[in-house]
């Protein structure tokens, strides 16, 4: 199951404290009636656990895929975005894998493994995760996916990289910064609202031998001056806050590594250093790249439409009804992997 669900059971039971966070004047992008590419009326999803794959109908693949994303608590709005965000991954993906198919996958189009591809539940498996309020969280989701289920998001006549994370740090960061790789639609955009988030500024901590084993595991060549307390300097920030580099001992290290190696809720923290143990502050949750769940949330309760939500955190780009062409080239450009980095 995936990891971020106990957080979002949380975040749900909060709501109702969420603080008012403008909305209005984001332009709306009206959905065109012919993008680029013919989407599909099925998916091919293979059972990470079994291998099966199955042919599921597009309506049932975003009933699952956005009931694993997003609680169905969030706002209808929210909701009809993520719909959309989800699928144009899948649309994506698809492409991808139509023109380069990847042999792991057996001929399917992707799996259900959320620690490689987008998040998918069965209906059974939302029965199971959504208990005694299924037939609530599954109408409401139900109702978003055949909102907005039929459209994408394209930029220059292809499906985005349709990023997306629980909670921002408040602003959103670029896919460069991240990644490595810029992309017109993911860059900065605000995102105030995440900085009243449960769980928004995390904690933890960790004992210097712990942090020592953790970086020499890492990269074998690092050494670590005698005092703990001269191991880490200063980071290098971008203005959303992500930890572009710092030095750890002798080695230079990115804020990616570095929250991956100490399993961080994101790359935007601090370090400090007393009485032989390292605090860890991080602030949001995710990569910080395009569409912040908790941000799209509160834009829809403070009445932004889904087609607003969409145009503040993907600048840029058209929201678009299934088309009718085929892509000419049949595939999408790989500037970035697409991959669960992408979501969380």
């Amino acid at each position: 199951m995936n990891r971020h669900f106990w957080y979002y059971a949380f975040c749900a039971a909060a709501m109702l404290l969420l603080p008012a966070a403008a909305a209005a004047g984001y332009p709306v992008n009206a959905p065109k009636q012919d993008p680029a590419g013919q989407c599909a009326e099925s998916y091919r999803v293979m059972d990470s656990h079994t291998g099966e794959i199955r042919e599921v109908p597009v309506r049932d693949y975003l009933i699952g895929a956005v009931g694993a994303e997003m609680p169905a608590s969030f706002a209808p709005e929210a909701l009809k975005a993520q719909t959309v965000a989800c699928h144009t991954y899948a649309e994506r993906i698809r492409r991808m894998h139509e023109a380069a198919p990847d042999p792991a996958l057996g001929g399917a189009d992707f799996s259900d493994d959320p620690n490689v591809y987008q998040a998918f539940f069965t209906e059974d498996a939302l029965r199971r995760f959504y208990g005694s309020s299924f037939a609530e969280s599954y109408a409401r989701i139900a109702e978003a996916v055949d909102a907005a289920g039929d459209q994408i998001l394209c930029y220059a006549d292809e499906p985005i990289v349709a990023a997306f994370h629980a909670i921002s740090s408040g602003e959103t960061d670029s896919a460069e910064n991240v990644w490595g790789n810029a992309l017109p639609y993911l860059i900065p955009v605000s995102s105030d609202a995440d900085r009243s988030a449960p769980q928004y500024a995390e904690t933890v901590t960790f004992p210097a031998e712990t942090v020592r084993r953790t970086l020499e595991a890492e990269n074998p060549q690092c050494r670590l001056p005698e005092d703990p307390s001269e191991w880490f300097s200063e980071p290098e920030c971008s203005p959303s806050g992500t930890v572009l580099r710092m030095a750890a001992g002798d080695q230079a290290w990115s804020g990616q590594q570095l929250r991956q190696m100490f399993a961080l809720r994101s790359a935007c923290f601090s370090v400090e250093y007393a009485d032989d143990v390292f605090r860890f502050e991080t602030k949001g949750f995710g990569h910080d790249v395009g569409m912040s769940q908790y941000g799209a949330d509160a834009m829809a309760r403070h009445g932004s439409s889904y087609a607003e939500i969409l145009a503040h955190y993907y600048p840029g780009t058209d929201l678009s009804r299934q088309g009718r062409q085929p892509f000419p080239s049949g595939a999408v450009s790989r500037s970035i992997p697409d991959t669960s980095l992408l979501r969380h």
